[in-house]
């Protein structure tokens, strides 16, 4: 009887959850991180984040950029934040997607963040370091870009999710915005705009340009919301022979993240490997659950045709611990 009562014990016992994979997704655990922006350095693969801060109503509370890097996409060394929105004097609040790019042996930061009642909206800020863990110092003391410079949006979020990519031929260029998507030169000193603003807004664009190139295609993958479908944004793609186009749409690469509004792309090859981040609401710490202001990073394979094309991606519990197609 004693054999039978313990083996009853045992069975209504519930047994602790097991820990998650290193690598598997959200791959950030102990903090709500957003907007994943990738970058390979040397022989580590860099992550700057969003930090979400939200509290029970609030929509989104960032004021802090972090930095993550690894060299094996399984472990994430923590580099802390990087930069605060009150770095930027000019800057009222709101630490919106940053993307960074080395260059000229330095390393650029582009970020979204609202101006203050000078230039009322958001814009986009740049600042450098030294090292890709900063720190970062306003490199302009000024907006790169102002609400005022696109006229054509109806609201004042307009220029956010700015994008970097060096071409072939060292030019750097900028693509950013909300609704509609515009395109720029940036100068050889990094913190201006060298020749006109484009627009090159692809079908169901909503935010969250991201600049890539593989073989002879350049990608422009952004956050797409069919408004008459859809009530969460996806991931959709574009591709040209040229960075200022045209842009054939090709569309949708991925569905919405789990439990999130908002999604954010971002891709890197590192190590011979392909991969797509993203950012969903699935993660909970403590009694803290995913929301719209509290999201968190994921990362995927990312496989292309032999035209290409990137082929469609599933997203995962498992990301990058299971094994690449």
């Amino acid at each position: 009887m004693r054999h039978l009562a313990l083996t009853l014990l045992l069975a209504a016992t519930p047994l602790a959850a097991e820990e998650p994979a290193p690598g598997s997704n959200p791959i950030i655990r102990d903090r709500f991180t957003a907007d994943p922006a990738p970058v390979v350095i040397g022989d580590r693969l860099w992550l700057y984040t969003g930090h979400d801060e939200a509290g029970e109503g609030e929509m989104f509370n960032m004021k802090e950029w972090l930095a993550y890097s690894t060299t094996d996409m399984r472990t994430w060394t923590y580099h802390g934040p990087i930069m605060k929105v009150a770095d930027f004097t000019w800057a009222s609040r709101d630490a919106w997607a940053a993307q960074v790019i080395a260059k000229g042996g330095r390393y650029w930061l582009y970020a979204a963040v609202e101006h203050d009642e000078t230039k009322p909206g958001k814009a986009i800020a740049v600042a450098v370091a030294d090292r890709p863990e900063g720190p970062f110092t306003d490199a302009k003391g000024a907006a790169l870009i102002s609400n005022d410079m696109t006229p054509k949006g109806t609201h004042s979020w307009e220029d956010i999710d700015p994008t970097v990519f060096t071409d072939t031929d060292g030019t750097t260029w900028i693509a950013w915005g909300n609704r509609q998507c515009y395109i720029a030169r940036l100068g050889a000193d990094m913190v201006s705009i060298d020749g006109p603003i484009r627009e090159i807004t692809p079908p169901h664009f909503e935010e969250g340009p991201w600049l890539h190139q593989r073989g002879g295609l350049y990608y422009l993958t952004y956050a797409s919301l069919d408004r008459a479908t859809h009530t969460d944004e996806r991931v959709s793609y574009a591709t040209a022979t040229a960075l200022d186009g045209p842009w054939t749409y090709r569309g949708e690469l991925t569905g919405s993240g789990e439990g999130s509004f908002t999604i954010h792309p971002g891709i890197a090859e590192f190590k011979g490997q392909w991969y797509l981040f993203l950012h969903n609401a699935a993660l909970t710490i403590g009694k803290r659950k995913g929301a719209l202001g509290r999201r968190a990073v994921t990362v995927e394979h990312l496989r292309y045709d032999d035209e290409g094309l990137m082929r469609p991606v599933t997203q995962t519990a498992a990301g990058v611990t299971a094994p690449a197609p």
